[in-house]
């Protein structure tokens, strides 16, 4: 079961089978703290495994998604270089920290683009299997003006979502691109009016928990892994997955309710 939320800096909230997740430090557009880094990661985690969550709507408080994360925390003492395991920091536990255990995750994850997402914050939102963005959202991939590059799952992600060309479009030139063009690049699903962004976002979200949740949730991992296996494997690997899948009271449910036309009422068992 999902823990309340576990610190000021992070609200979750849960209903109808939809974790809503809001990072909520909105006087620093939400730059991820330590404690929000493990705070998050506790909560994915705990999602990922409660039956009654069937989808998770990730945003953000105020006029930003997430600025990145909170270099503040990290600045040394005295040379003004940064410390990546300061202020409780789990930048490099690959088994913890949040980009890893967004791309671990069965769950299906909406990421409801409030705002500006630079850096750390971008790569967060690329993690997340939907992204829906208000009209006043921004991606910033301007990790090359820092010195640095997309530690955290965007070096891996915008390849596959845009292909190579536009992938080095958008790492190499370092633009903010705001939500008309993150729409025409593909790196968000849809733009809505701001103040149609959350109940946009929850709709998809009782959409996706209205289906089958052993399905989709085989279903995303079959895709995950199909991005890394020839399609021969592929097949071995979803016809695995089906056979538990015939077994389940809701593949009996779904069954019934064509015969019957009506909609189905999934229990995940």
């Amino acid at each position: 079961m999902v823990s309340p939320s576990p610190t000021p800096e992070l609200l979750v909230e849960h209903s109808d089978y939809i974790l809503t997740i809001t990072l909520n430090r909105p006087d620093r557009l939400n730059a991820i703290s330590g404690p929000m880094l493990s705070a998050l990661s506790k909560t994915l985690q705990e999602a990922n495994i409660d039956r009654d969550v069937r989808c998770v709507i990730l945003t953000g408080a105020g006029r930003g998604f997430c600025a990145g994360l909170d270099l503040k925390d990290q600045m040394s003492g005295g040379d003004g270089s940064l410390q990546p395991g300061r202020g409780g920091y789990q930048l490099f536990d690959l088994h913890n920290s949040p980009p890893i255990v967004i791309n671990r995750m069965d769950k299906p994850m909406i990421c409801a683009l409030n705002g500006a997402a630079a850096g750390y914050g971008m790569d967060l939102a690329l993690g997340c299997d939907i992204r829906i963005a208000s009209e006043h959202a921004k991606m910033g991939a301007v990790f090359a003006k820092r010195g640095v590059l997309p530690e955290s799952g965007g070096c891996w992600y915008l390849p596959r979502l845009l292909g190579w060309a536009r992938a080095a479009e958008v790492a190499f030139l370092g633009d903010v691109l705001d939500a008309q063009r993150s729409l025409e690049l593909g790196l968000v699903n849809k733009v809505v009016p701001h103040d149609q962004l959350m109940t946009e976002a929850r709709a998809w979200a009782t959409k996706i928990a209205n289906n089958a949740p052993l399905s989709v949730q085989a279903t995303k991992r079959m895709m995950r892994l199909g991005m890394e296996e020839t399609f021969e494997a592929a097949v071995d690997h979803i016809y695995l997955q089906l056979l538990p899948l015939f077994q389940s009271e809701d593949f009996k449910e779904g069954l019934a309710a064509f015969a019957e036309r009506r909609e189905p009422v999934f229990k995940g068992r």
